[in-house]
């Protein structure tokens, strides 16, 4: 990040009160420098008149398969893009409401893997450890918030790509509710699987971030600042079959001991987990994952350019029919009312945030598409259910595990509730303050 250091004078740095690290967080952040600074100058001058707005002069990140005016949308991939024209409805927002939009951060070939690396633009690490993954596929976004050059970021999340990288950087991830966020001009992502969402170091930034790019009447913040209430929480540890998978000892000690933590608070816990089809993940999720692969890679102006895994990945997309595809999303709504069927009599289910830790950096580069999907589904098992079932979910820090890496917990609420997953999350930050916390340095 020198050279950007460098690209920005004093007054944006002190706006956020960061100092900037050297981390790979993004590929085109050094670009559009003077478009930056004449946006955090316009944001002076309107605070100096007077003018206020939720984010003047924030300094925001947005993930590369989200469009920005006058920049490339290229989902991590070589070749020739041409600039988009118009920002995407979401971006609008958060320059509506004064984000200064300091560029585009690195996800991996099409957004496809809870890792950050890929040719066309290098590896993005975890400013926790330099040797390991920040997560992906908003693994640039996290990486950029989480070591400090940016108190906020928009990710998207097709299974798990916002909450993964948060909570394997020590950050608030906030999966909405299916359509919440905008998506335009990209709708129907991964047949219905992706959102945009927010990456924050607090509940409030990204409970802020919500409120600026959904509808006006959100509430998000308000629900943030409000205390929860005495709720019926759910634990369970158990991952969606037919995923096999060992879930750390620190990861189910973070469950446990939110659970004791939740009890303290005044609510009512339980150990139980969600009814999970066990055809939901092999019928249902991957079809659509792997044939929204495919279509992105159509869109690619040089495919022959993008990994062998990548273009293997898109092939395996190519094997579901538009006939199955339409059968999937028509099998949605069997599978929702059964993960559903425990919030009859509980208000928020509570699971590890990844079963374990962030793998290191390069430790599937030499794998095929299969062997990769395979590996990393047993290390993040939990997210992509709730991409299916299109209900809001949330990840919250929850300290170390024994290599200094973060852990976290998820929360998972029901359909369009994220106002109580916001009010549970908060809670527990004040509880188990974490926002202060640094990577460490050196």
């Amino acid at each position: 990040m020198l050279a950007l250091e460098a690209a920005l004078d004093a007054r944006l740095v002190q706006r956020t009160s960061r100092r900037f690290v050297v981390t790979d967080v993004g590929h085109e952040v050094y670009q559009h420098a003077a478009a930056m600074l004449a946006e955090a100058d316009a944001a002076d001058r309107q605070f100096a008149d007077g003018r206020r707005a939720p984010l003047l002069g924030v300094p925001v990140a947005i993930k590369d398969d989200i469009d920005l005016a006058g920049q490339e949308t290229r989902f991590g991939c070589p070749g020739g893009f041409a600039p988009r024209a118009n920002d995407c409805e979401a971006v609008r927002r958060l320059r509506g409401a004064g984000a200064v939009i300091v560029g585009k951060t690195n996800t991996p070939e099409l957004g496809q893997w809870p890792f950050t690396e890929g040719p066309a633009f290098g590896i993005t690490r975890n400013p926790w450890s330099l040797d390991h993954t920040p997560g992906g596929s908003s693994g640039g976004a996290a990486a950029a918030v989480a070591g400090g050059l940016v108190p906020g970021a928009l990710g998207s999340d097709g299974a798990g790509s916002v909450r993964i990288p948060a909570a394997w950087t020590g950050l608030v991830g906030i999966k909405p509710q299916r359509d919440r966020v905008p998506m335009a001009p990209h709708d129907g992502a991964w047949y219905g699987l992706s959102v945009n969402g927010p990456i924050a170091r607090t509940v409030a930034d990204a409970a802020l971030f919500l409120d600026v790019t959904t509808a006006p009447g959100g509430g998000f913040v308000a629900a943030a600042a409000r205390a929860p209430g005495r709720l019926r929480i759910a634990l369970s540890t158990k991952a969606p079959p037919p995923l096999i998978t060992r879930v750390g000892t620190a990861q189910r000690r973070a469950v446990r001991d939110a659970g004791a933590l939740l009890g303290e608070l005044g609510h009512d816990v339980v150990v139980r987990d969600p009814d999970y089809p066990p055809s939901a993940i092999p019928t249902n999720f991957l079809p659509r994952y792997l044939r929204g692969v495919r279509d992105e890679m159509a869109m690619m102006p040089e495919p022959q350019r993008l990994e062998a895994r990548t273009r293997e990945t898109a092939r395996l997309g190519g094997l579901f029919s538009d006939r199955r595809i339409a059968a999937a999303l028509a099998a949605e709504d069997g599978i929702r009312a059964r993960v559903l069927s425990i919030f009859d009599d509980v208000d928020v289910v509570v699971t590890p945030g990844t079963a374990l830790g962030p793998s290191r950096i390069g430790a599937y580069q030499r794998r095929g598409a299969v062997a990769t999907l395979l590996l990393v589904g047993a290390r993040v098992p939990f997210q992509e259910i709730f991409n299916v079932t299109g209900q809001p979910a949330a990840v919250v820090p929850w300290g170390l595990d024994g290599d200094g890496l973060p852990l976290s917990i998820q929360l998972v609420g029901r359909p369009s509730d994220e106002a109580t997953l916001l009010s549970l999350s908060a809670q527990i930050e004040q509880a188990r303050p974490w926002s202060q916390r640094r990577p460490p340095v050196g």
